[in-house]
């Protein structure tokens, strides 16, 4: 197989190396990169479970290749916060049960960090953009309330 060179940034840090040109960028960050964070559920972008972003955009990490990463910034839900330090978003999940075996959540954490981003309204982060990940274990109730905290949190002054 033929290697590429790839020089991207990934969660903040500058990052050059090489990658199969058939590698996808789920099993590089997973596997070259140690990013397990990122899962792999369905492998056909339908589940949402491997979203990340990839310049400010939420995309299906199992749809992409490494390669094509070349030259972008790169983040993965472990650069919203540590296992000492919570980012906001995922406190809100923690505080409104929006989790039970967490396989989905990474993915949803990231398209919502996206949305949030990019001014999504409340209405919309828990309708469109939720309505792009398949969560087998809540029923959504509680990933609903979790992303209404969070947004409420921002429109009275929070961080994000």
């Amino acid at each position: 197989m033929t290697a590429s060179d790839i020089t991207c940034t990934l969660n903040g840090v500058p990052c050059s190396t090489q990658a199969d040109a058939r590698t996808l960028l789920s099993d590089w960050l997973r596997h070259e990169r140690g990013l397990t964070g990122t899962h792999v559920g369905c492998e056909h972008g339908v589940c949402g479970a491997c979203t990340v972003l990839v310049d400010g955009r939420a995309v299906r990490s199992c749809l992409m290749l490494a390669v094509q990463v070349d030259g972008s910034e790169v983040e993965t839900v472990e650069s919203l916060g540590t296992t000492e330090e919570l980012g906001t978003l995922q406190e809100a999940f923690r505080d409104s049960h929006g989790l039970q075996c967490g396989f989905c959540t990474p993915g949803i954490l990231m398209s919502l960090t996206a949305a949030e981003r990019e001014g999504v309204s409340v209405a919309d982060a828990a309708g469109e953009v939720l309505g792009g990940h398949v969560c087998r274990c809540t029923g959504y109730q509680n990933i609903r309330a979790a992303i209404e905290a969070h947004w409420g949190a921002l429109s009275r002054g929070g961080n994000s």
